[in-house]
């Protein structure tokens, strides 16, 4: 560790996570508080092997005790800047603390070291922050309910017209896959990156979905729905704390006539029931949005999910979202890229939208 950063009793240290025993001891802590899966040094430890963003962090100890923890990722981006972000390629994983004050000092100490990396911006989701800060709740909500007992209640807890698509998937010739095999990751990332590359984004590499099927082992596994044979539509989920969480997914052009979205997410929640989860957590959307309308006509209640930013003196915070006016030209020119082109040029982007 390096030198503490002193809060009387309580002290806050930059973590190695090339230790495997400090490794145990997080993954412990956030087990015991409740923590996200963005919380957890495995999901950190994927994202540097996959995209060679540095994986790092801040805990506070008490005689010690652990008493916050930090989860941090170091983006190093030509296009986008350099950040440190609670957590990189995460909707969550802000400051995991008892005590409010100790979540401040964590994101008071992660200044510090933003400043010594040159990082433009400290950016945390979710979590108690200083007061100082830039915060808001209205740029995205999350969607989450609880999973029904059988699967013919699943099925009747969809709200009508969403609930007679999925009745209209399962007439149709499509089969279901589930695994993590080299067969599954594959058929994936082919879905995936058609699907991303219809709405003008670049996709992640493969290599980050890889290490997040490594690291997470039985925590984390791939759907696909396919047609006649060919992947058709494909989603990459993790469960954690009782909830499923489906993170990367997409369809191809065909998916939308054949319903395999309504398979695959439907498939998906009676899946996820059998591995003994009783939550199906939809992931955020931009508030307003396509995805957002779509996931409450299955039934989901959005909730805000809050943000905050440290921007470093004399710099400006750093623009990521695909959705601003500032994107939307390269947007639709990257929409008419021919697809093997994006799926070379795009990953080298998209390591930098963490």
């Amino acid at each position: 560790m390096n030198a503490p950063f002193p809060l009387g009793a309580e002290v806050v240290n930059l973590v190695d996570l090339r230790d495997p025993g400090e490794v145990a001891r997080i993954e412990g802590f956030v087990v015991e508080q409740g923590g996200s899966l963005f919380h957890r040094p495995a999901w950190l430890l994927a994202v540097q092997q996959g995209t060679g963003q540095r994986a790092t962090g801040l805990v506070a100890e008490k005689f010690g005790t652990l008493t916050g923890w930090l989860p941090l990722t170091e983006v190093h981006s030509p296009l986008f800047g350099r950040a440190l972000v609670s957590s990189g390629f995460a909707v969550g994983g802000g400051p995991l603390a008892g005590k409010k004050s100790t979540s401040e000092a964590l994101c008071r100490a992660a200044q510090e070291i933003a400043i010594r990396q040159c990082c433009s911006d400290t950016e945390v989701r979710s979590g108690d922050v200083p007061a100082d800060w830039d915060s808001w709740d209205h740029t995205h909500c999350g969607f989450e309910r609880p999973l029904a007992e059988d699967d013919e209640a699943e099925l009747l807890s969809i709200p009508r017209k969403q609930r007679a698509e999925v009745r209209k998937s399962l007439k149709l010739d499509l089969t279901v896959e589930i695994g993590n095999g080299e067969a599954d990751r594959a058929a994936h990332y082919a879905v995936y990156s058609a699907s991303v590359h219809n709405l003008g984004t670049p996709v992640f590499p493969r290599s980050l979905f890889d290490a997040m099927l490594d690291q997470f082992g039985e925590d984390a596994d791939i759907l696909t729905v396919r047609h006649q044979g060919e992947p058709v539509a494909s989603v990459l989920s993790f469960y954690h704390g009782g909830a499923v969480l489906p993170y990367w997914g997409g369809g191809t052009f065909a998916a939308r006539a054949l319903r395999a979205n309504e398979r695959m997410y439907y498939e998906l929640m009676l899946h996820a029931r059998r591995k003994g989860c009783d939550t199906f957590d939809f992931g955020r959307s931009k508030t307003g949005s396509g995805p957002y309308s779509y996931k409450k006509n299955w039934g989901f209640e959005p909730q805000p999910l809050a943000y905050a930013r440290w921007t470093a003196p004399g710099e400006k915070p750093r623009n990521i979202d695909p959705t601003s006016d500032a994107y939307s030209a390269k947007i639709e020119l990257w929409k008419k890229l021919p697809l093997a082109i994006a799926n070379k040029v795009g990953p080298f982007i998209a390591k930098g939208l963490a």
